[in-house]
């Protein structure tokens, strides 16, 4: 059991170093490379997304999938509380070039919904059911594109095949644990875990003002995030069994220090191609946070643009060639 004192002291925040490389987050670009514009791709109509779900230890498992067999394969693992469908511009803008996969996890989107025997759901089991959809499916080796949860879960798949990943994109995804005060309403259930605070919890994480915050708190423009995004992933949590796998998600946070820790120390050994496309003004994991890749990977990419945490809201164009160019020259 940890004190608030404790394991405030445990999370990792922006260092010195990190903040010292902000200048050269406008990193002058390499002939040829991508520019900042907005894509005008409009994706392969020989390879439209299709619609599948497959069976995974019982269970349906949903996703889309686009792009030609037999070309670079991209994961795209979503993030909280969103699903594949984040990845809709996206998988068309990039399925030109590559075959992309993009699932929901158990208790998301379109998947099925997971037992919660036990000890509920935890980032370990969602990195074995991806572990096992990614074997199913035929994948051999593939980019990660990893956003917020999809990190905690993506690195599960790395660290136990870690031949399988050719280069990371990280959008808006922690490789070092941030101390935003986003997470300060989950501190007593941390703590304590009892059913008192997992209502507290519930009732302040479950809420729509939370999820709008995600997609607009720190967007410079708002116009540009289309606000049925946001209210479609509020209306699926709000499904008891949804609404409890993502409250054990949310508790279970707490346990992936020895994850990150692991991820951190493959990175800098292997120095794998990396590419962190993010929103500076993130509540939950600021560009000082996102600077911190660095660290590990001294050679990744970093673009910070001007947006928040669900940046492909507002930023889908821009992600979209950056992605590109940097898969272009990466695998």
């Amino acid at each position: 059991m940890h004190t608030r004192r404790s394991f405030s002291a445990r999370l990792i925040t922006g260092s010195a170093a990190a903040l010292a490389t902000s200048i050269a987050v406008a990193e002058p670009q390499d002939k040829g490379a991508a520019s900042n514009t907005k894509t005008s791709r409009s994706g392969s109509p020989e390879h439209p997304t299709r619609y599948h779900s497959i069976d995974i230890d019982g269970s349906p498992i949903f996703y889309r999938e686009a792009g030609a067999p037999g070309a670079p394969v991209v994961l795209m693992l979503h993030g909280w509380p969103s699903s594949s469908a984040m990845f809709r511009d996206l998988i068309r803008e990039l399925s030109t070039d590559y075959h992309v996969f993009a699932p929901d996890y158990p208790g998301f989107g379109n998947s099925g919904m997971p037992s919660r025997s036990g000890a509920g759901v935890t980032f370990d089991t969602l990195g074995d059911v991806m572990n096992k959809f990614v074997d199913k499916v035929g994948i051999r080796q593939f980019s990660l594109y990893a956003t917020d949860f999809g990190g905690l879960v993506g690195y599960r798949l790395m660290l136990k095949s870690p031949q399988r990943v050719k280069a990371l994109i990280a959008q808006n995804n922690p490789l070092f644990l941030s101390e935003s005060p986003w997470f300060g309403p989950l501190v007593p259930y941390w703590k304590d875990g009892t059913s008192q605070s997992r209502d507290k919890a519930r009732a302040h994480y479950l809420s729509a003002e939370v999820v709008r915050d995600l997609y607009v708190v720190g967007v410079r423009d708002i116009s540009l995030v289309d606000p049925e995004q946001w209210q479609s992933d509020h209306a699926l949590l709000q499904r008891p069994e949804a609404a409890e796998t993502s409250l054990d998600l949310l508790y279970d946070i707490r346990t992936n220090g020895a994850t990150l820790k692991a991820a951190q120390e493959y990175f800098a050994a292997q120095n794998p191609p990396a590419l962190i496309v993010s929103g500076k003004n993130d509540i939950l994991f600021s560009g000082e946070n996102q600077l911190r890749y660095r660290e590990v990977l001294p050679d990744a990419k970093i673009h910070l643009m001007d947006s928040g945490h669900c940046a492909l809201a507002d930023k889908s164009g821009e992600i979209a060639e950056l992605t590109r160019e940097f898969l272009r020259r990466a695998i």
